[in-house]
């Protein structure tokens, strides 16, 4: 019968609550987010720039993709700060003539405003998957690297057209 003055002592079914154990340790895991995580989250350039190598990655893919599929010349046009796609009518062809829109409108398919694209040279997507320097599709790039400021780079493999 001890025990159940006790328990009525304390309210009947015992205290609701944390124990202090507890409590610490969410606050030792709230430092520990705000010191790794936060910083992190909050820098704006970084995630822009992360996000600009993503949009490369998948144009890349998208032009090699275009070209089989559509068994035309598709070039890649390099800014600072932005890729264009342009395609052939013809086939063969040793140019391109017309924009491949993206599908957001406008006619960059990747642009941003804080990271830098770098090296600035056109890349050209044969119908037969390989991935060129000239639009001739007599030079072909192994690999061509293209390097983004804050991100990882995109290397392209010329002979087989894969975007890594």
């Amino acid at each position: 019968m001890p025990a159940l003055r006790q328990l009525a002592a304390w309210g009947g079914r015992g205290q609701a609550g944390f124990t202090l154990v507890e409590l610490v340790l969410v606050l030792v895991l709230l430092a520990v987010l705000s010191a790794v995580a936060i910083p992190r989250l909050s820098d704006a350039d970084t995630f822009k720039a992360l996000a600009f190598g993503e949009q490369v990655r998948a144009t890349m893919r998208l032009a090699q993709k275009t070209a089989v599929s559509h068994r035309r010349l598709v070039c890649a046009s390099f800014t600072a700060s932005s890729v264009t796609l342009t395609i052939a009518t013809v086939f063969p062809a040793n140019a391109c003539n017309t924009n491949v829109p993206p599908p957001s409108g406008g006619t960059a398919y990747a642009s941003s405003g804080s990271a830098t694209l770098g090296p600035l040279t056109d890349l050209y997507f044969q119908p037969s998957g390989l991935v060129t320097s000239d639009a001739a599709g007599s030079t072909t790039v192994n690999p061509a690297i293209l390097t983004i400021s804050n991100a990882r780079s995109v290397t392209i493999y010329g002979d087989t057209g894969y975007v890594d």
